[in-house]
């Protein structure tokens, strides 16, 4: 039970404060980005033939990129913590502007949208294991100043 415990505490000696399960469920979404889609993108890329649409070349270029930098996510989840901030922000985006007005109108259902949607079914829980505390902390916050420059200036 104890060991229980840890693993959904703050660890402020491995891990800046973050909670075990979260370290490990980015992990885990590494791990995710690496087996599904590092093969599917850089397969894409490698048996396309004839020019390419520069938009879809981008999407594909993107696509092979940020899940082949996973790979060092496994080691140093914290310090790679912005690539998921980019996965979750390209998948809400993408939400919000292709899939929700298509469901919406009632066309998701047949549309070239529609085989998208299951890979955007881990918004969630991604969005739970990111350590919001910690992004603040280190993205969003302001430097603290110091005691000893308080009075001076």
């Amino acid at each position: 039970m104890h060991a229980l415990k840890r693993f959904f505490a703050r660890d402020h000696v491995h891990h800046e404060g973050v909670r075990p399960f979260q370290v490990w469920g980015l992990r885990l979404f590494y791990l995710l980005m690496l087996v599904f889609v590092v093969p599917e993108a850089w397969g894409v890329l490698l048996r396309h033939q004839g020019p390419w649409d520069p938009l879809h070349a981008v999407a594909f270029c993107v696509w092979a990129t940020y899940p082949a930098l996973a790979v060092f996510g496994l080691f140093r989840p914290l310090r790679w913590l912005p690539l998921m901030l980019f996965v979750l922000g390209y998948k809400i985006l993408w939400l919000a502007f292709v899939a929700w007005p298509l469901w919406r109108a009632g066309t998701l259902a047949g549309s070239a949208a529609a085989p998208m949607v299951p890979a955007f079914a881990p918004l969630l829980p991604l969005a739970l294991v990111v350590p919001w505390g910690y992004v603040v902390r280190k993205y969003v916050g302001l430097p603290r100043r110091r005691a000893g420059l308080a009075g001076a200036g």
